[in-house]
């Protein structure tokens, strides 16, 4: 992984960013459940984005430094000091989330996540070659390329053992790779709202906002146009709602970790820390540790390492 000044900032900055990816499979769960409890995907993501909205909107009127980052946004907007393609961030974020409703229920979690993190890792060498994120340009290089490798590598690594339940539905694993697409140019684009703005939570608004914005036109348009009624939203058990909560707070974070990093290694420890979540979970829950995830995990850190270049990768004399 890249410099990042004195030790004890760049172990927060990694810390945070394996905390992003423990946190991915709870909300890939709670969407899937609620999606299936529903019977409709669709409106599962709005429900998903909905929650996240309304908890943003209360962290505004008690954070006044959300409040001002939020008109400098709208300022920055108008005047286009802050381009408008910065603000894509909903539309790549309405794309994950309904994949991850969509997906999950058929082809299962491991599925899901081996499809996602190929198409994010191969977005993310070259939205990191196009300088697009706020960390600015960084050359595709042979050790950038391993990394990325190793990133799938480690995925489908730990994922082995759960793959043969899943139902291959190539639909829905080529929206799974696409999200993954949707996610390197999301968290470009979120973090340079972060920069343009100086307050993480702003990425979260623009994402939230703009994502239910989309998903809820187009569940109104499909709920005419097959004369479908909704279903109630469920008053238990209220897991089924965290998964608008763990999104802002995802954004939030990895727009704040993205400018330190970049795409790629950002992608790569959330993808470290999301099989870490699973290892700690198994062992907590089953006291049954599978030897593929632990060394899915093992895999996953030394993408990490790649990803900085021989300047890590070597020992230091």
């Amino acid at each position: 992984m890249p410099d990042d000044g004195p030790s004890g900032r760049k172990s927060v900055v990694v810390a945070v960013g394996v905390l992003i990816g423990s946190l991915t499979a709870i909300q890939s769960r709670a969407n899937g459940s609620l999606a299936t409890v529903l019977g409709n995907s669709l409106q599962a993501a709005v429900t998903s984005f909905v929650v996240g909205l309304v908890v943003l909107g209360a962290s505004a009127l008690v954070i006044p430094g959300l409040r001002r980052a939020l008109v400098r946004l709208i300022d920055g907007v108008r005047t286009r000091a802050i381009p408008r393609w910065q603000l894509l961030g909903g539309v790549f974020g309405a794309l994950f989330i309904y994949s991850q409703s969509a997906s999950v229920p058929t082809i299962g979690v491991a599925l899901f996540a081996v499809a996602l993190v190929s198409g994010q890792n191969a977005a993310s060498l070259l939205v990191d070659g196009i300088g697009l994120g706020p960390k600015g340009r960084q050359p595709v290089s042979g050790y950038r390329v391993a990394s990325a490798v190793m990133g799938i590598v480690a995925v489908v690594t730990a994922v082995a053992g759960r793959l043969g339940g899943a139902d291959l539905s190539v639909p829905l694993v080529a929206l799974c790779v696409a999200a993954g697409v949707g996610v390197a140019f999301q968290q470009a684009t979120n973090g340079r709202v972060v920069a343009s703005t100086g307050e993480p939570l702003v990425a979260s608004y623009v994402t939230f906002a703009g994502g239910a914005l989309i998903l809820g036109l187009l569940l109104a348009v499909s709920s005419l146009a097959t004369d479908t009624q909704l279903a109630p939203l469920p008053a238990w058990p209220l897991w089924l709602y965290l998964g608008g909560i763990i999104g802002a707070l995802w954004v939030a974070a990895a727009s704040w970790v993205v400018g330190r990093v970049g795409v790629l290694s950002l992608g790569l420890l959330a993808t470290a820390g999301q099989l870490l979540g699973a290892l700690v979970l198994d062992l907590l829950l089953t006291d049954v540790v599978e030897v593929n995830l632990v060394v899915g995990v093992g895999l996953a850190l030394l993408a990490v390492a790649i990803a900085g270049g021989p300047s890590v990768v070597r020992f230091r004399r």
